[in-house]
């Protein structure tokens, strides 16, 4: 398991259920998510989305025309193996942003434009989540690493 990688973009939308916009960079609020994202939520585990980059390269070989946002995450990160961290640990992200993984895959929702389009998407086993344990900015090429694991998976 490679555990540090790449940030490559920063991603957001106004509406859930639709592919998020490349931006500069983002404010993680602690307990929320990025602000001024939809799925930001204090009330939820899913505060914040990843999806590696080798991902979406998987459905590009399909032949999709994809980029970062195409899977609605928040964070589109190149080198780390997002998929074998343990759900408990802790990953820093940039100079500042601490995330806990809450949940690795997800089920698709009714209407998802790609798994119409080719019968398949990466989101439900590949797509990992987490909460903000410590807030800040994530900018794309900022590191990210594990940096706690949780107890029993050491």
């Amino acid at each position: 398991m490679k555990n540090t990688g790449k940030v490559i973009a920063v991603c957001r939308s106004d509406k859930k259920g639709t592919s998020k916009d490349v931006v500069p960079s983002g404010q993680f609020q602690e307990g929320y998510g990025m602000v001024s994202d939809a799925h930001a939520d204090f009330s939820t585990h899913r505060q914040v989305s990843l999806l590696a980059n080798e991902s979406i390269d998987k459905m590009r070989k399909l032949g999709l025309e994809l980029g970062p946002g195409a899977f609605a995450e928040n964070l589109t990160t190149e080198g780390i193996d997002l998929v074998s961290i343990p759900v408990g640990t802790q990953v820093k992200v940039g100079k500042e942003v601490v995330l806990e993984i809450s949940q690795i895959g997800k089920e698709c929702h009714v209407g998802c434009a790609i798994f119409q389009k080719v019968g398949k998407c990466v989101m439900p086993k590949e797509g990992v989540f987490g909460k903000v344990i410590k807030g800040g900015t994530i900018t794309a090429g900022d590191n990210i690493s594990v940096i706690k694991k949780p107890v029993g998976n050491l």
